[in-house]
């Protein structure tokens, strides 16, 4: 009903079988994607109130299992991760849902095509948020659960759960055909999908779990599949070689270190942590990735509209750091020592181990010693969510989650509000200036989208001049392509259409 694995989850099997209020527009390659009108065809904020949203849906839609979606089926999806004594309350998908629209409060049937989603404070930034939340099909859930067994409502609804992910029902472009956790999940194409520009090309789609760069590359060369995501970059002209296409794109996803700024974190010196951002070669870093990445000057990338005009330039200048880290009292002869935890991999990670190995020794260049907890990515999420705070994190003061940043929330919000303070948000470090406050609240009530880039163009000024976090690269989201696939759309975010993949 919502996918776990971050955003993975949500581009293969959300984007797929499911679809939202809101969604973007993945039709392009050559402008930045935006958000569309997806199960909602419109929506208003209240003039009198702006914590009340009017969405009409749209009519004439079914789930996959032939049930009608309508307002009752929103109500009750809102309800699965917002109301803890519904029935259908799931606390697995809270995780990957509130964070992500963290000011709805609740959702109201008008008619049986209207809905009104209520917010705790004026948020302008909700239609953009609930392209996270996922319409999956109450009355399929409600078979699973007439059928659980025990008395226990809890049991029966994490029974109903555990049923409806291997047999799920949305309204998606693909229906699900069978599924075997960590091996494979077979979808079909869904023919009367309400919007038939994005009908399947394919009859069927095979998605295959590949966490090792390497492994990819070799199934895709051995013609086992027809695309990969993140092929090995040392592979790269092997691939050209053996016919197979290169493309990638500009993404709106930063690779990173989220630094703790709590008490008894070195991090707490602004001096260490502008020497990390200067002890990184990023070019190198692009070089690791054979070009499957971009330097990063900040959380966005400069051509970004909330980019603004910071006056700490994130560049390679190794003199500069040593200083800033002899200032803060250490050195290479008495380095500073702590730990970071990692992921082994994941395509979000890019090249987890070789990229912090490298950037381990860029920090050991300067006087700073850093030892990697290496977990599951999952289990590296759970960590993220907690916060620097938690006991779970003791000894760690640093974790290296990449993510995108499409939107203010994503970009901006979530890591830098101190109002998001994990468990809250997922600001993990316990990052807090009022005047980065000041402008994400204004912003966040200015329904002027101009007006609404300014205010975040200053306020990621003041983040990166603030260091908040070490800022590497972006990814490009590359993908390798057997000449069979002759369609295919590489837009400019870190979700692709899968429905519009064509084979010859």
């Amino acid at each position: 009903g919502q996918p776990d694995q971050g955003f993975e989850g949500n581009r293969f099997t959300g984007l797929t079988m499911y679809d939202a209020l809101t969604m973007w527009d993945l039709s392009s390659s050559d402008k930045a994607s935006a958000m569309i009108p997806g199960l909602a065809t419109e929506w208003k904020v209240d003039d009198a109130d702006k914590t009340k949203w009017i969405f009409k849906l749209r009519p004439g839609v079914t789930f996959h299992d032939g049930s009608p979606f309508n307002a009752d089926a929103v109500v009750w999806n809102v309800d699965k991760v917002l109301k803890q004594d519904a029935p259908q309350y799931d606390a697995s998908q809270v995780g990957v849902t509130a964070s992500r629209m963290p000011t709805l409060v609740s959702a109201r049937k008008i008619d049986d095509m209207t809905v009104e989603l209520t917010t705790k404070e004026p948020d302008s930034f909700l239609p953009i948020n609930l392209t996270n939340l996922f319409m999956a099909s109450p009355a399929k859930w409600q078979k699973f659960y007439d059928k659980a067994e025990g008395a226990d409502a809890k049991a029966k609804s994490q029974a109903a759960w555990a049923a409806f992910a291997k047999d799920a029902s949305g309204t998606g472009p693909w229906k699900m055909s069978s599924f075997t956790p960590r091996e494979r999940l077979e979808l079909v194409k869904n023919e009367n999908y309400w919007d038939k520009a994005r009908v399947p090309k394919a009859d069927k789609m095979v998605l295959l779990p590949m966490p090792e760069a390497n492994a990819r590359t070799a199934a895709l060369l051995a013609g086992q599949v027809d695309l990969i995501e993140t092929p090995a970059p040392d592979a790269v002209p092997q691939l050209k070689a053996a016919g197979m296409r290169i493309v990638d794109n500009v993404t709106p996803h930063v690779w990173n270190y989220h630094l703790s700024v709590l008490p008894g974190s070195p991090w707490t010196d602004i001096r260490l942590r502008k020497a990390l951002n200067l002890a990184i070669d990023r070019d190198a870093v692009v070089g690791l990735m054979n070009g499957l990445a971009k330097p990063a000057k900040g959380q966005v990338d400069p051509s970004s509209p909330w980019f603004g005009k910071p006056t700490f330039e994130l560049k390679y200048d190794l003199a500069a750091a040593k200083k800033l880290v002899e200032e803060a009292g250490y050195s290479k002869d008495k380095p500073l020592k702590t730990t970071f935890i990692i992921a082994q991999g994941g395509t979000g990670q890019m090249l987890s181990l070789p990229m912090n190995e490298f950037l381990q020794q860029s920090f050991k260049e300067i006087g700073i010693d850093i030892d990697f907890k290496v977990v599951e990515l999952e289990t590296l999420y759970t960590h993220w969510r907690k916060g620097a705070a938690d006991e779970m994190n003791a000894g760690v003061t640093a974790n290296n989650i990449a993510y995108v940043t499409s939107d203010p929330l994503y970009a901006i919000v979530r890591f830098f509000h101190s109002g998001q303070v994990a468990p809250v948000g997922v600001n993990w470090g316990g990052y807090k200036n009022p005047k980065v406050d000041a402008l994400i609240d204004e912003a966040k009530q200015t329904f002027d989208s101009a007006k609404q880039d300014a205010l975040l163009a200053q306020a990621h000024a003041l983040i990166v001049d603030d260091a908040a976090l070490v800022w590497v690269v972006h990814d490009t989201n590359p993908h390798a392509l057997s000449p069979k696939v002759k369609t295919f759309v590489q837009a400019q975010h870190w979700f692709q259409d899968l429905t519009q993949i064509g084979l010859e």
